[in-house]
């Protein structure tokens, strides 16, 4: 969705953005995945409550979606696995391989006992750093997720564009630093750490003693010459990445801005949480779950059924499993409200999304899960049929 009179953040530019008067201006930035693995039921979850939120607020405020899988490549996690597949598998074609298959690749990586020395890891760095190099198998997978998006009616916000994080990680460091927010022990070998102590928060590793950076510190490279420019951001995670986003959110905080915090938990498969380095995503992954709910409804009723089910059905917590069956009734009670959607201005709309704003501290986004569950409330007027394009569909 494009907002024409607003500059999208895909230009990656860092001039000041034009605003209309009376509208916040609101960075939406969720945790970024690694193109390592096929897209779980966690993954689509915290990327549906994305979509919904920044649909609906673009409604209301000027808002960007910033999602860069470029800022986040040089991570160990990335690189491994990247060096892995040219150690043990030689010049395969990735182009032709699906993302299970990539992905069970990636599960291998995970099992192996040793790491790759920082110095294989080099050149890899020094590619993504100097050009945007990606390596073929993540580029398989981001082209396979951009694809996937399209399907389900998402905003993409750049998932194949080489888009660097504004700041070095030197530049980034010396910003920490000049702020009193950094820890840097490198002149005597040691690591670099996030320093919130001022907080009442604990010393946080950003940078290892063989210099490599960690997560947290690709974001600060990505977040913090963003986010002057905003009014409010809006960070997404999930529960696994609580504690580093608490921290990220308090030093993005000492740069300006408000910033909030959404937590999402995980879902669980057979009443289990694991991380997708298990391979427990067979028959669940995104593109099998497409293919299974695509063969009895059209691509209108899977794009709202599968936020129904996604946002209102699970809600914000890792209480209920993964169940196709609860899924397959919300694609039949998207296939009612659609048929029964009423026809209004988009301006009505707006006006009915700022009835679900966050409450907390009044923040300037909408919350997905108050107003998706709006959708399924019994005693509830006609969807609007506006509403339902410019936010779910």
């Amino acid at each position: 969705m494009s907002i024409e009179t607003h500059t999208p953040i895909a230009a990656r530019t860092h001039i000041p953005l034009p605003v209309r008067p009376g509208r916040p201006r609101v960075l939406v930035a969720p945790v970024t995945i690694t193109p390592t693995k096929p897209l779980t039921p966690s993954h689509l979850k915290g990327l549906l409550w994305t979509d919904v939120l920044y649909r609906a607020t673009t409604l209301i405020a000027d808002a960007d979606y910033r999602y860069s899988p470029t800022a986040y490549h040089v991570t160990e996690q990335t690189l491994g696995f990247w060096e892995f597949l040219d150690r043990t598998c030689g010049d395969v074609d990735y182009a032709s391989m699906s993302e299970v298959e990539i992905g069970e690749l990636y599960v291998r990586y995970r099992a192996t006992p040793d790491r790759p020395a920082p110095a294989a890891l080099r050149p890899y760095e020094t590619a993504v750093e100097e050009s945007g190099w990606v390596h073929p198998a993540s580029a398989r997978l981001l082209a396979r997720w951009r694809a996937q998006y399209a399907r389900l009616g998402m905003h993409d916000p750049g998932l194949t564009e080489h888009q660097p994080p504004g700041l070095s990680l030197e530049a980034m460091i010396d910003r920490l630093g000049a702020s009193g927010l950094c820890l840097d022990m490198r002149a005597d070998g040691g690591p670099v750490y996030a320093d919130p102590t001022r907080f009442g928060m604990p010393l946080r590793r950003i940078v290892g003693r063989d210099g490599r950076p960690n997560y947290l510190a690709c974001a600060l490279r990505e977040l913090l010459p963003l986010v002057g420019g905003y009014d409010e951001v809006v960070l997404l995670c999930d529960t696994e990445l609580e504690a580093d986003y608490q921290l990220l959110q308090r030093i993005l905080e000492n740069f300006g801005p408000k910033v909030r915090r959404v937590t999402i938990g995980r879902v669980p498969i057979d009443g289990h949480i694991r991380s997708a380095r298990s391979g427990d995503w067979h028959e669940v992954h995104l593109g099998a779950l497409l293919d299974r709910v695509g063969a009895g409804h059209d691509s209108e009723e899977v794009s709202l059924g599968v936020r129904l089910y996604f946002i209102a059905t699970l809600g914000p917590s890792s209480s209920q499993s993964f169940d196709w069956q609860r899924l397959t009734g919300c694609l039949d009670r998207a296939r009612r409200l659609l048929a029964g959607g009423r026809d209004e201005d988009r301006a009505t709309s707006a006006e009915f999304v700022a009835e679900h704003l966050a409450t907390r501290g009044n923040a300037a986004y909408v919350d997905p899960y108050r107003l998706t569950s709006r959708l399924l409330a019994r005693y509830r007027p006609a969807a609007r049929r506006s509403l339902l394009q410019e936010v779910y569909l």
